[in-house]
């Protein structure tokens, strides 16, 4: 016989001939001469070598002993003293009870749906995400959970995490903020045949999800040829002075015909409006043309209409004059005036009319 002391925090198994016979725990022990003892560190995994099935027949073992069993579509997480230790995969695992206190928590992967009592910051440890699904949703976005090819659940902002497995996930999300729908380059002919270019400006936005992304394939792209064919519709019956005298009636038309339409795509329309109307070359000198003779012809009403005035003036000046004595001496005095800012040396008989010889002097082939 001998003596063995087995210390705290150790257990020993005891052998004899390779068969296990007893486990001892801390503490002095007499053992066979020919008996072979191995210790185990109870902080650590067990990991014997023999068939634990064997050592399990044995109670008084088994008691101090937790095995856990992670099946194929399993993971479980080990937790010691309350933190998280390791991810255990598919197999068997075996530990000791009692100097650390060991969890654990299973997680099915046969489901998508992740326990709750899993910590979501611990899921986005490096040893959990080759096993997870992560899933965000934007603040200004709405998404919608596809799984196999069906819609499950509509899903509002924040992140979102789901088992990794054979089921196909797949989450849609649309932008809830007003957007901008550019239609550009449209090469459109008028009913008079005009070739013009056109710049269109659509702003939108989403209000039902489920229309935009289940309903519709491309709703932007349904949006953008909606716009696209009310244009050339309502250009091809107008002419071209009609558009460019009012293009409101452009926006006016294309508002009210893809607002409706929108609608049914899941897409409010908030406003319709015209960038650009472009000619081409030859269309703009000719309307450069036309610009010019409007300018010349607007010139020449107005100077006719000058004219007009000042004869009008004259002769009702002369009209006034000729039934007012006075007023044609004052006209008298302010032709003298005017007349000696150019005129050096000027005689005039006082005798005579001063207007009457005014004329004499400055009539046609006459001087002073």
């Amino acid at each position: 016989m001998m003596t063995i002391r087995i210390q705290e925090g150790k257990v020993a198994l005891v052998f004899r001939n390779g068969d296990y016979k007893r486990v001892l725990k801390p503490g002095f022990h007499f053992t066979g001469l020919f008996d072979e003892v191995r210790v185990y560190d109870t902080a650590l995994p067990f990991n014997p070598t023999i068939a634990l099935e064997l050592l399990l027949r044995d109670a008084e073992l088994a008691a101090m002993l937790t095995v856990v069993e992670v099946a194929d579509n399993q993971l479980v997480l080990m937790y010691r003293n309350g933190n998280f230790v390791e991810v255990l995969k598919p197999g068997r695992y075996t530990f000791f009870n009692g100097l650390v206190k060991r969890t654990f928590i299973t997680m099915d992967l046969g489901e998508i749906e992740i326990t709750k009592e899993i910590d979501r910051d611990l899921l986005m440890k490096p040893a959990l995400l080759p096993y997870i699904r992560v899933y965000s949703v934007d603040p200004h976005e709405q998404g919608i959970l596809m799984v196999d090819g069906e819609a499950k659940a509509l899903l509002q902002p924040g992140v979102y995490f789901y088992a990794k497995n054979s089921t196909v996930i797949q989450v849609l999300k649309a932008d809830l903020r007003l957007l901008q729908l550019e239609v550009n380059g449209q090469d459109i002919l008028t009913k008079d045949k005009a070739a013009l270019r056109i710049n269109f400006n659509t702003q939108y936005r989403v209000t039902d999800i489920r229309k935009a992304l289940l309903e519709t394939k491309d709703f932007e792209k349904q949006l953008y040829v909606t716009v696209q064919l009310a244009l050339r519709e309502f250009i091809g019956t107008k002419t071209l002075d009609e558009i460019l005298g009012n293009k409101e009636e452009v926006t006016a038309y294309v508002d009210a015909t893809v607002k409706e339409k929108a609608e049914a795509i899941g897409v409010a329309i908030k406003y319709n409006g015209i960038k650009d109307i472009i000619l081409p070359g030859d269309m703009k000198e000719i309307m450069n043309q036309v610009l010019i003779a409007q300018k010349k012809a607007e010139a020449n009403t107005i100077i006719r209409r000058e004219e007009t005035a000042s004869t009008r003036s004259l002769l009702n000046t002369a009209k006034l004059m000729e039934d007012n004595a006075m007023l044609f001496k004052l006209k008298e005095m302010e032709y003298v005036e005017k007349i000696a800012e150019k005129v050096n040396t000027l005689s005039i008989n006082g005798n005579a009319k001063v207007l009457d010889q005014l004329k004499e002097i400055f009539s046609p082939g006459k001087g002073p």
